[in-house]
């Protein structure tokens, strides 16, 4: 079973990280939540979550796919956070998955996941002055390699599916997505 960390920073957007850790585990993948410091993590919203672990106690766990939930100021703590930082290089060079939404991408940016790559972010936060290495892509969620990124709220459960996809498969992604009862 695959393993995925989803690191929770105090205002990250609560629709991408719910939508994200309840699709992965409905596909049966093991996901652990991680605070970046102890106590419940307030989202940008206003909601209330608690994190499985600190992030301190899961630095050395091996994990499949990190995946950075975005929101302001949530993607702004993570982007500022070293161990985020290492965390991610460490995920890279070790032929990992990384995946970020909304405003998170540029969190892969800083850490030099997206150079070369093609990727997609929330408008407006991969400015192609401030980030030139990177292939901005119009489209609501972008694989490029072992990295993935996706556009914001309103593709959270699109992003969620794909990473289904990617870490168990086509058939496991649809029968999660006919329990949604998701189409026309």
């Amino acid at each position: 079973m695959a393993r995925v960390l989803i690191p929770l920073a105090q205002g990250c957007e609560e629709l991408e990280a719910v939508t994200v850790i309840d699709l992965l585990r409905r596909a049966g993948i093991e996901v652990v939540t991680a605070g970046l410091a102890e106590g419940p993590v307030r989202c940008s919203r206003g909601t209330v979550l608690l994190a499985d672990a600190l992030l301190d106690e899961v630095m050395e766990t091996p994990f499949d796919m990190i995946v950075l939930p975005g929101g302001l100021p949530g993607a702004t703590h993570l982007e500022g956070d070293e161990r985020v930082r290492r965390l991610l290089q460490r995920h890279q060079s070790e032929g990992r998955f990384a995946a970020a939404i909304c405003a998170a991408p540029k969190v892969l940016a800083r850490a030099g996941l997206l150079d070369g790559r093609a990727a997609t972010g929330y408008p407006g936060i991969l400015k192609g002055e401030d980030f030139p290495e990177v292939r901005l892509v119009d489209a609501p969620v972008v694989v490029d390699g072992k990295v993935v990124t996706s556009r914001g709220p309103g593709t959270a459960m699109d992003f969620a599916l794909r990473l289904i996809e990617l870490l168990a498969g086509e058939a496991k992604r649809n029968e999660v997505e006919t329990a949604l009862v998701r189409g026309a």
